[in-house]
């Protein structure tokens, strides 16, 4: 344990020392954020994020920042030093690495948006909420994380997705009612990205297919299929072809329960309305 803090430490050290060089290098190009951010194609919060240290500065932006702010390489190689990040928790390490390369990925979540659609500040609510509570570093940490895995969405070939998701989760207000709604806002936006089906489980149901919990499954390049589950201390990563089986049918299930991706959008447009 104490292994693991000196690490964390260390962690969001780096994240901050680099930051604070992408800050140091902007003022002296005479840039604001949003400039550079302009420059760079991202979002002003993205680089606002990377100089306070809570956003870990990829080596291909690195790299593009470099050319911006025409620091030679600077950024390039201080990022290529970093020490190696746990951004992920070991047991879910193994998905992570499936999920980067799949072809398909159909999630369902009951208690909070999945994490591929989830914003930054609502990331942060859900790593605040942890009980036992994280360091803000380790926070940092795991939201840049969360959100690096999310560029998968937006790639030149990205995975066919389907997300249900529970109507209860559009009923808290994790963070506050103005993270709420900036979350709901990206969900009506990832709604209508390529690829990707969003479908919400009403609240009322008299059946539900999905009473023992969330889960993911996979579908790899090389077309084997499996699956993830998480709990409270743990996950389950299932590669047998009969409990994945299992997992797809009530995925079929739920899908045919849940209100089709119209009625969907129909319905976060009206609480975007509220």
């Amino acid at each position: 344990m104490h292994s693991k803090k000196k690490r964390q430490r260390k962690n969001a050290s780096a994240m901050k020392l680099v930051g604070a060089l992408v800050a140091l290098f902007r003022q002296v190009a005479g840039m604001t954020q949003r400039q550079l951010a302009e420059l760079a194609c991202v979002g002003t919060e993205t680089i606002a994020s990377i100089e306070q240290g809570r956003r870990l500065l990829k080596l291909d932006l690195a790299i593009l920042l470099d050319q911006v702010l025409q620091t030679k390489g600077a950024l390039e190689t201080a990022v290529e030093n970093m020490p190696e990040i746990d951004r992920y928790p070991v047991w879910a390490a193994a998905f992570i690495d499936q999920e980067q390369e799949a072809i398909a990925i159909s999630s369902y979540e009951n208690q909070v948006v999945p994490g591929l659609l989830q914003t930054e500040n609502y990331a942060r609510a859900v790593f605040r909420s942890m009980v036992p509570a994280y360091s803000e570093d380790e926070i940092n940490t795991r939201v840049s994380g969360r959100i690096e895995r999310q560029q998968i969405l937006h790639g030149k070939v990205p995975p066919t997705c389907s997300f249900l998701i529970g109507e209860g989760t559009l009923k808290d207000r994790l963070g506050s009612p103005a993270v709420f709604a900036e979350q709901v806002r990206h969900l009506r936006e990832s709604a209508d990205l390529p690829g990707l089906t969003l479908q919400i489980m009403p609240l009322g149901r008299a059946t539900h297919a999905g009473l023992d919990g969330p889960f993911v499954l996979l579908e790899t390049p090389d077309h084997q299929h499996l699956a993830y589950a998480e709990t409270q201390r743990g996950s389950l990563f299932v590669e047998d072809p009969d409990e994945v089986s299992i997992l797809a049918r009530k995925y079929a299930m739920l899908r045919t329960q849940a209100l089709n991706p119209e009625e969907t959008k129909g319905l976060l447009d009206r609480l975007l309305g509220e």
